[in-house]
């Protein structure tokens, strides 16, 4: 029977020749994911099973990347929490100081997450990784858990929506736009416990730092997760990072799908989700004066070096306004030394911005960017619920980088091409 790309890695995993769209499965996990936040409970409740060794000590990955460095003793203690455990279990990838970045940016950055994975994380940007052809979800921390006990999870099988985005991107647009753009046609529960697959002529001449946006995005549509099939490109970014076999699983031109849905980019403009929900999403052009006092440029969604780059060509030779703060986060060491190298860090200092190293700080309210009552900003993360980056009075407004760095310089939110 024809099979989409996800129906393909989840049938391979339980070792079944094909699975079915609402079928209840038991998977083996080839990474099982945690963080800062979520990991102390899933230590406790592998504690409290009474079980005293992670199924695989190369597939337990613990990221230490949303209140790093420690910003008060309760993150510190937390930490040390897991650092512990990773010790006494010998984990392989445990990632902390100076060898951490955002989990979502820094597993494929590092090899550990490949095409025709099946990816559990206890954060809900797990999908990120479906932008290499990987089955990517995330889950709780008892799932994540019961996963570095057995090394298996249960899932249903959820169907498919299939996006094919045809045409031609405009000027500036990405990846972050399509998705936004996305999510607004369908809703915050579009895709709800379903599969976005991403397709089309478009799609197949994206690079994978926008892959990755879109697919980090599939949660907000309230997707299970949101593929993209292995090609050139993926192959390229896994060659010399790959440390062992992978598998590219792509959907049978007749596979089965909930619904095809049809975008045309060629009409889509630069885009900005206005709060507090990612699908308020509106053309940048058609928004009134809205004057914002930060501007975070990071995170798993676009914190790559070609997010930087983008944002680069706009503030070189201008400085940002003077009541914006503008916070440039690299989403991991190697993007930190390649901003270095590229001399970005010294043209984003000369624009005015602050350098923060690795994190995901103000993308949650963390730390490293709290916004106060009242306050707005503009950033290349996420989310933008009531509260997400601080008091509940402060707003944030989705965008892509270009836009990011054009508000930045003029105080307000901006196309680039009014710079």
């Amino acid at each position: 029977m024809s099979q989409t790309i996800v129906e393909k890695i989840l049938a391979r995993h339980c070792g079944k020749k094909e699975v079915f769209p609402g079928e209840f499965i038991e998977p083996n996990v080839d990474v099982a994911l945690g963080n800062d936040v979520t990991s102390p409970l899933a230590i406790k409740e592998f504690r409290k099973a009474g079980a005293s060794e992670v199924f695989d000590k190369g597939k337990v990955v613990l990221v230490m990347d949303h209140f790093t460095p420690n910003k008060d003793i309760k993150s510190a203690d937390q930490v040390k929490f897991i650092r512990e455990f990773a010790k006494e279990q010998n984990l392989k990838n445990y990632f902390e100081g100076g060898n951490c970045g955002v989990e979502h940016a820094l597993l494929p950055e590092k090899g550990i997450v490949l095409p025709g994975d099946l990816v559990i994380g206890a954060d809900s940007h797990t999908c990120t990784y479906g932008a290499l052809g990987a089955f990517a979800t995330g889950v709780g921390s008892t799932d994540l858990a019961a996963a570095m006990i057995t090394g298996r999870i249960w899932l249903k099988v959820p169907s498919t929506i299939k996006f094919v985005f045809n045409g031609k991107l405009n000027k500036w647009a990405g990846g972050k736009d399509l998705i936004l753009f996305a999510i607004g046609m369908i809703g915050v529960d579009g895709a709800l416990y379903q599969a976005m697959e991403f397709t089309g002529p478009v799609i197949e001449k994206l690079p994978m730092s926008d892959r990755f946006s879109m697919s980090n995005m599939a949660i907000e549509a309230g997707a299970k997760c949101g593929l993209i099939a292995p090609d050139k490109i993926t192959v390229d970014y896994v060659r010399g990072r790959a440390k062992r076999k992978y598998n590219i699983y792509k959907s049978d031109p007749d596979a089965k799908y909930a619904k095809v849905i049809e975008i045309d980019c060629s009409k889509i403009d630069l885009q900005v989700s206005l709060p507090f929900l990612p699908s308020n999403a509106k053309s940048v052009h058609a928004l009134d004066k809205i004057y914002i006092n930060q501007v975070v440029i990071g995170s798993c969604t676009n914190g790559r070096i070609e997010d930087f780059r983008i944002a680069a060509k706009i503030l070189k030779g201008k400085k940002v306004d003077l009541d914006v703060r503008l916070l440039i986060i690299p989403a991991t060491p190697k993007v930190y030394d390649q901003i270095l190298e590229e001399g970005l860090i010294k043209l984003f200092r000369n624009s005015g911005a602050i350098i923060s190293p690795p994190t995901c700080g103000p993308c949650l309210g963390g730390h490293m960017g709290i916004l106060a009552e009242g306050e707005r900003c503009v950033a290349t993360t996420n989310r933008n619920f009531v509260g997400r980056m601080g008091h509940p009075k402060s707003e944030v407004y989705l965008a892509g980088p270009a836009v990011a760095a054009a508000s930045a310089i003029k105080g307000y939110i901006v196309s680039p091409d009014k710079i």
